[in-house]
């Protein structure tokens, strides 16, 4: 059951009360905002300072494919959280991906722009279209599966 009241934004901290990931895995900054059951839009800034950079390329700097899927991924999980207060507590754990495509590169200084639809619920599983954008252009999209289940998130309700 979706929420009736739809929230607008989330700010970091909120982001970190409902994921459990931590730097430098926590690959979504701010969300901008929510249609529970429906739809998710959310940023993340690219720093040269993300740890990836030291690897992948020194001499050209890339953000990894499989990162821009895990983002959209961490905002899927934000939105099925945030889709019923009967999820509290829960965890999303990533079940699948299919029809990925990475139509150009992510550079240092890009602001990506991830858009999740739902395209099916039936709880506990969620599937979902991710899209990422840099400057209106689609640089990635894939179908996401998910589950919300059982677990104990220490991080919730925690301030760093």
């Amino acid at each position: 059951m979706a929420k009736e009241i739809a929230e607008m934004e989330m700010d970091i901290q909120e982001i970190m009360a409902v994921l459990p990931h931590r730097y430098p895995f926590l690959l979504v900054d701010r969300v901008l905002e929510i249609d529970p059951g429906k739809k998710i839009v959310a940023l993340k800034n690219v720093s040269m300072n993300e740890p990836f950079f030291q690897g992948h390329f020194p001499q050209h700097p890339i953000m990894p494919g499989v990162l821009i899927v895990e983002a959209m991924a961490q905002v899927g999980g934000i939105l099925a959280y945030k889709s019923s207060s009967e999820n509290e507590g829960k965890l999303v754990f990533f079940m699948g991906i299919d029809k990925a495509k990475f139509r150009r590169p992510v550079y240092p200084g890009d602001q990506l722009r991830l858009a999740v639809t739902v395209l099916r619920e039936r709880p506990p599983f969620w599937k979902l279209k991710g899209m990422a954008y840099v400057n209106g252009q689609l640089v990635a999209e894939a179908e996401l599966k998910a589950m919300l289940g059982e677990g104990e998130n220490k991080s919730r309700g925690e301030r760093q």
